[in-house]
């Protein structure tokens, strides 16, 4: 394709401004959506914020402004959870973010009982079009309702890992559109994580399992705090999406 679009996209910056093009144009409703549309992705914004929506696990999730754009690589978290969760599986999708994670898991293994939370009001009413289940406003843990407690059998977490410091090297489309608070893991980037997996054991079903993204360099020290809490951690990872997930097991019944 080859066209001003195409030129005007290049000129931005944009790698594949021929895909980005195409899919521009097949979204906006009229000529005027679509330069609205241009001008907004020139301007730096991301791209799925621009379509409303972001391909995710061979689902269309809805993405508003300001919500956190779930990213390629972690289709592999989910169809890591998917591969534990069986039918029926009752799974908690924590930093649920616009729900992409949760609504992958949900499609891929039948009849889940699915609990999703962000502490994003933004975030939690655009996972509620995405999702089919509860959604819940809250930091971690604490919105959910204590039945649950015992009851897990998948609790996966894209947690913020980016240590602070790291916040102004990542891409402006990120770095200015997309909250800090789902970017920012604190000093070491792991400090979501850790609160994460302090209080899974007491939320995990026996034989239950905690998922959790993270970097390659970050693993060997998230996997410490799964054995510290209690859980039995093991380290996958993906080449094609460099992805990384950590997952910890809580002991079954004996």
């Amino acid at each position: 394709m080859s066209s001003p679009i195409v030129t005007t996209l290049r000129s931005a910056g944009c790698v594949f401004a021929e895909d980005e093009a195409h899919l521009l144009i097949t979204t906006a409703a009229t000529p005027a959506d679509l330069a609205a549309m241009l001008a907004r992705r020139v301007a730096g914004e991301p791209l799925e914020h621009v379509l409303g929506w972001a391909e995710f696990g061979g689902l269309r999730v809805a993405v508003d402004p300001g919500v956190f754009v779930p990213r390629r690589r972690t289709e592999f978290l989910a169809r890591q959870a998917a591969a534990l969760a069986a039918p029926g599986a009752v799974v908690v999708d924590l930093c649920c973010g616009s729900g992409a994670v949760g609504a992958a898991v949900a499609a891929a293994v039948h009849g889940v009982e699915l609990y999703s939370v962000d502490i994003d009001p933004a975030a939690v009413a655009c996972a509620r079009r995405n999702v089919r289940g509860a959604v819940f406003a809250g930091d971690l843990y604490d919105p959910l309702p204590d039945s649950l407690r015992g009851r897990v059998d998948i609790l996966v977490a894209n947690a913020p890992y980016v240590p602070t410091d790291a916040i102004v090297l990542m891409p402006p489309e990120a770095r200015i559109h997309e909250p800090r608070h789902a970017l920012d893991g604190g000093a070491d980037g792991l400090e979501i994580q850790r609160r994460v997996s302090a209080a899974a054991a007491a939320w995990l079903a026996p034989g239950g399992h905690l998922l959790i993204e993270t970097s390659e360099r970050q693993a060997p020290r998230t996997a410490e705090a799964f054995e510290r809490d209690g859980l039995t951690p093991r380290v996958v990872g993906c080449d094609e999406l460099g992805a990384t997930v950590v997952i910890g097991t809580k002991a079954g019944i004996a």
